[in-house]
């Protein structure tokens, strides 16, 4: 090995210094860039605090108070504020829950066939089409259900045809998050079940969709909290009921939305009241699916 030359002396130092100043340049770009997220963080998070300590702040006293879960407003004045928000909150339930039972099977059955078995134009259609139901306004897919449902083949105005409208917001987001887990499923697994004598579909259901069922699930359970706000199908499909109402198919039924909406034309402090309770009940059914799913998808994983 030949000695280092004078040259290689002279590089050395000229080698540190730039490596010097590339190091704290990266660090003045690191700074910054943390800095902007930070602060991008922040500014996002301020309303959202905001308008959650609102709510609750004016809606603590409703959602507290005796009778407000298990009650409803049948035979209430509108300047009295008593009974609850069981009818709105059996609606809401109801609504979601049929909506969840139509799209989940149809949403999960989209995701096989875009992951397992589909390929060429009918993939790219399907995709397509799935794409632009992902981006209706609620209030076009609850017109579409009046116009085709009620004002076509003639049924009565009701809460199953809420439920088919919230079946198009849900569609869309059950088939992407089941499309994204099958995904993530190894192919391996699939090869090492075929080589065995598996059949594809008994491959499927015992080795796939086992691996990818707690973010399905999550992913089921985050479309239903999406879609339990929704205002403009409960508008649009259905009316308004005071009491509560156990037929999904014949008669008006409240939930929680409707129910804000209908208060709002009440001016007195009761409604006022009942406005805010119902918004702060709608935040803590939506928090508790949302830590459903959470806890669920953490309970999986450390199963595994």
């Amino acid at each position: 090995m030949s000695p280092p030359t004078s040259t290689d002396a002279l590089d050395r130092p000229v080698k540190a210094e730039v490596f010097n100043h590339l190091s704290i340049r990266r660090r003045i770009t690191n700074n910054t860039a943390t800095t902007f997220f930070v602060a991008s963080f922040v500014v996002a998070l301020v309303p959202l605090v905001w308008v959650l300590w609102v709510v609750v702040a004016r809606g603590w006293y409703a959602v507290t108070r005796a009778g407000w879960w298990t009650h409803s407003l049948r035979g209430v004045l509108p300047e009295e504020f008593a009974g609850g928000v069981y009818h709105a909150l059996y609606g809401t339930v109801v609504q979601a829950g049929a909506a969840a039972v139509l799209s989940v099977p149809l949403g999960l059955m989209t995701a096989v066939f875009l992951v397992e078995y589909g390929s060429g134009r009918l993939v790219r259609v399907t995709t397509f089409m799935v794409d632009v139901l992902a981006g209706v306004p609620s209030i076009v897919a609850a017109l579409f259900i009046f116009s085709l449902w009620i004002a076509t083949l003639g049924f009565q105005q009701s809460a199953f045809a809420v439920s088919l409208a919230l079946v198009l917001l849900m569609l869309p987001v059950v088939v992407r998050s089941a499309e994204e887990m099958l995904r993530l499923v190894p192919d391996d697994l699939r090869e090492a079940s075929y080589a065995l004598g598996v059949t594809k579909w008994k491959t499927i259901v015992r080795i796939v969709f086992p691996i990818a069922m707690p973010g399905i699930v999550s992913g089921v359970l985050l479309s239903v909290a999406r879609v339990v706000g929704e205002t403009a199908p409960v508008l649009v499909l259905v009316g308004y009921s005071r009491s509560i109402n156990l037929d999904i198919f014949h008669g008006n039924m409240a939930s929680l939305p409707l129910l804000i909406y209908t208060e709002l034309t009440n001016p007195e402090h009761a409604g006022f009241l009942r406005i805010w309770g119902a918004a702060l009940s709608l935040i803590i059914i939506v928090a508790v699916i949302n830590l459903f799913a959470a806890a669920f998808r953490f309970v999986s994983t450390r199963r595994r």
